[in-house]
């Protein structure tokens, strides 16, 4: 099983590439999702941590980021809860796809929380800044403080660059990045036209 592994800036359009490669897909933001919304363990630990802020099951995204914007330690303390429970969900969506040609990869921390591995194919999807931050900020409860946070726990967008195979520039036209990805995919596969 191939593992190709998508990474980028925040909003540069990971998801919608992942989409196109027609292998199963994981999402790490879904997971967290997921986690906020059915985990109820993960509640109580983060409650007990965070007691001004987490409240209500399931959580609420909203006091996540009041968290992350009052102490930069809250979000320190929220991604080693939340970190090893999303490693786990990845190790079953691996598990469960063992069989398949390949999966996808769509992990903002790929690098930082070392699920790389040597033979997987990384791929760095690249958008304009202008591009960028007119997407985020139709995104429902945008806030450049916290995109700022975010950023801070990211390595740097040159380092992601220069450890990928490939490039896909993303103008947001569905025909560039579909381009793209089935160029791609010749040539991890040595595929033929």
């Amino acid at each position: 099983m191939k593992r190709i592994a998508l990474v980028g800036e925040i909003g540069s359009g990971k998801t919608y590439a992942a989409k196109n490669f027609g292998f199963p897909v994981f999402n790490a933001d879904i997971a967290v999702s997921n986690i906020y919304k059915k985990n109820k363990k993960i509640f109580n630990v983060l409650k007990k941590q965070l007691p001004t802020f987490i409240k209500s099951q399931p959580i609420n995204k909203k006091e996540i980021f009041k968290a992350v914007l009052k102490n930069k330690n809250n979000l320190k303390k929220i991604t080693k809860v939340i970190h090893p429970l999303v490693r786990k969900k990845m190790n079953e969506f691996l598990r469960k796809n063992n069989k398949k040609k390949a999966v996808v990869l769509d992990i903002p921390l790929y690098f930082e929380n070392k699920i790389y591995k040597k033979n997987d194919s990384v791929i760095y999807i690249y958008a304009k800044k202008n591009e960028i931050l007119k997407k985020l900020k139709k995104r429902k409860g945008f806030n450049s403080r916290l995109l700022k946070k975010f950023k801070n726990i990211q390595l740097s967008l040159d380092y992601k660059k220069n450890k990928s195979d490939f490039i896909i520039k993303n103008d947001f036209t569905k025909k560039s990045v579909k381009k793209s990805v089935k160029l791609i995919l010749r040539k991890i596969f040595k595929w033929k036209k």
